[in-house]
C-alpha cells in the first residue's frame, strides 16, 4: 500500500521527505548554515528593496528591513529549534501542531505554491541579466534553458545542495565586490548622491508608506520562518541551542538588511531596481554571471523545499508516492510557466498576497507549539507525524489558516492602496493565532489523539507516510 512506503523505498534516501531525520543522518551546524546562507544570494531582496526605495523613499525601505530581519530572526529561530529537536520539517510538524495528518495537506499545497512563485521571480531576474547580456537571445528561450538546466543540480538533495552552496560562494562574493568597485566609479543617477536619506517627492517617512513596505516583506517572511525547519532538523541533537539560534538569525541579516543596503545603493545609484539589469551594466558577462550563480544559489534551495511539500500533498491526498526527483521537475516546470507569464512584473502584489496565506499558518504553527502544547498544556506534549498516532483531520488547525487567510485577502485584494491592504498579513495572523488557541480550548484537545479505541496503532518502530 501506498500509505505504507518508506522514505527509502520511495528513493530518497537521505532527504527524508516523509520522516523524520534520524540522528544517525544528522549534520554539523556549519554545514546547515552553509545551506541557509544560500539564501542571502536571491536577487529577490535586492529588487525588493531597491523597489521600494525608488517608490517610497530609503528610509521606510530600510525601517521596513530592521522589521523584517527581526522578526523573521525569531519566528525562523523558533522553527529551526521545534525542527531539529523532532527531526520533522514544517509540513510533518503541522501534522500534530493542530492540523492532522490529512489536513496537514493544505499547508503543504499553500507552501509549495509559494516556493514556485519565488522559483519562478528569482529565474526571471536571471533571464532578463542574460538577456541584458545578450539582446539577441530571445527572453523565452532564455527562462526555457535555466528552468530546465537548473533540475539536474537538485538530483541529489542535501549532500549535493551544501557542495554547491559551499564552492559557489566565494565565486559569489568575488563577482559581487568587484561590481560595487566597478559601480564606483561609474556616472550615477542624482537620487545616488544622499541614498541612504532619499525620499522621492510626495512621500513621507512612516505611515502607509512604511506599512507597504512592511506588508510587502510579509510575503517572505513567514515563508523563510517555515523554510528553515527544512534544513534546521538536520542540526546534530548537541547543536541544537546554538544552531537554531545561528541558522534562525544570520540569514536574515545577510539577506533582508545587509544585501536589503546593497540593493537600495544600487537601484539608487542606477535608477534601476532590476539587478539583473544593473548587475549587466557594471560587470559585463560578470554580471550575467553573478546573477546566474546567485539566483542558482537560491533556486536550489526554493526547489528542493517545494518539491518537498508537493512529495507530501500527493502522498496523503492521492497515495502518489514517486519520489523527490519527480517533483523537483515539476517544481520546475511549473515555475518555469510562471516564468513565461512574466510574473515579476506584479512582485509587490503577489507578495503581499503570499504574506497572508504565510503568515496565518506561521502565526497558527507558533500558537500550537508555544501556548497550546507548552502553556495549556493540550493535546499530546510532543509532535506527532505518523499515521495511526494523530488523527487525519483536526479541525483546529485548517480552520484557524482559512478564517485568518480569508480575511486577510480580502484586504489584500480588495482594499488596495489602503492601510488595511498594507497590514493584511497582520490581520491573518491575528486571527489564525486567536481562532486556533479558541479552538484547541474549545475541542479540548481531542482532535489530536488517534480516531478511535477500535484503531490500532501503527508500531513505532516503522517509518509511516
Amino acid at each position: 500500500m501506498a500509505e505504507l512506503l518508506t522514505n527509502e523505498q520511495a528513493g530518497e534516501k537521505d532527504d527524508f521527505t516523509l520522516d523524520a531525520v534520524p540522528v544517525e543522518k544528522r549534520m554539523p551546524w556549519l554545514s546547515i548554515l552553509n545551506v541557509t546562507l544560500g539564501i542571502t544570494g536571491a536577487m529577490i531582496f535586492m529588487q525588493v528593496a531597491g523597489q521600494m526605495a525608488l517608490a517610497y523613499g530609503s528610509r521606510n525601505a530600510i525601517i521596513a528591513m530592521v522589521y523584517a530581519t527581526v522578526i523573521n530572526g525569531i519566528l525562523a529561530t523558533i522553527f529551526a529549534f521545534f525542527a531539529a529537536k523532532t527531526g520533522l520539517n514544517s509540513n510533518l510538524m503541522a501534522r500534530g501542531a493542530g492540523y492532522g495528518f490529512v489536513g496537514a495537506a493544505l499547508t503543504s499545497l499553500i507552501y509549495a505554491s509559494n516556493f514556485i512563485v519565488l522559483a519562478a521571480i528569482e529565474g526571471s531576474i536571471m533571464s532578463h541579466a542574460i538577456h541584458a547580456y545578450i539582446p539577441s537571445l530571445p527572453i523565452w528561450l532564455i527562462m526555457v534553458i535555466l528552468g530546465i538546466g537548473i533540475i539536474p543540480l537538485n538530483w541529489y538533495g542535501m549532500k549535493q545542495l551544501n557542495k554547491f552552496q559551499k564552492y559557489s560562494l566565494p565565486i559569489y562574493l568575488i563577482l559581487l565586490v568587484s561590481g560595487i568597485i566597478f559601480a564606483l566609479n561609474m556616472k550615477v543617477a542624482p537620487a545616488a548622491t544622499n541614498w541612504i536619506t532619499f525620499l522621492p517627492e510626495g512621500q513621507a517617512t512612516g505611515g502607509l508608506a512604511l506599512l507597504t513596505c512592511m506588508g510587502v516583506y510579509n510575503g517572505i517572511i513567514g515563508l523563510q520562518s517555515l523554510l528553515t525547519a527544512d534544513y534546521a532538523r538536520y542540526l546534530k541533537p548537541k547543536e541544537i541551542k546554538f544552531g537554531s539560534l545561528l541558522i534562525g538569525f544570520l540569514p536574515q541579516i545577510g539577506s533582508y538588511f545587509i544585501m536589503g543596503m546593497v540593493g537600495i545603493w544600487f537601484a539608487l545609484r542606477f535608477a534601476e531596481s532590476n539587478p539583473g539589469v544593473y548587475m549587466v551594466t557594471v560587470l559585463g558577462i560578470g554580471g550575467a554571471a553573478y546573477t546566474v550563480l546567485s539566483q542558482l544559489r537560491i533556486n536550489l534551495i526554493n526547489l528542493y523545499s517545494g518539491s518537498l511539500s508537493l512529495a507530501n500533498f500527493f502522498s496523503r491526498i492521492f497515495h502518489f508516492t514517486p519520489g523527490r526527483v519527480f517533483w523537483v521537475v515539476v517544481t520546475a516546470m511549473v515555475a518555469l510557466i510562471a516564468m513565461l507569464s512574466n510574473i515579476i512584473d506584479h512582485i509587490g502584489a503577489i507578495l503581499t498576497f503570499q504574506g497572508v496565506s504565510m503568515f496565518a499558518w506561521t502565526a497558527s504553527m507558533v500558537a500550537d507549539l508555544l501556548i497550546v502544547k507548552k502553556v495549556l498544556k493540550i493535546g499530546p506534549s510532543q509532535i506527532e507525524y505518523r499515521r495511526g498516532f494523530l488523527r487525519d483531520w483536526n479541525p483546529v488547525g485548517p480552520i484557524a489558516l482559512l478564517l485568518g487567510s480569508v480575511v486577510g485577502s480580502y484586504f489584500a485584494i480588495f482594499q488596495q492602496g489602503t492601510i488595511s491592504a498594507a497590514i493584511s498579513a497582520f490581520i491573518a495572523a491575528g486571527i489564525s493565532f486567536v481562532v486556533h488557541i479558541i479552538l484547541a480550548v474549545a475541542t479540548k484537545g481531542k482532535y489530536y489523539d488517534v480516531p478511535s479505541p477500535h484503531q490500532e496503532p501503527i508500531e513505532p518502530t516503522t517509518t509511516h507516510i
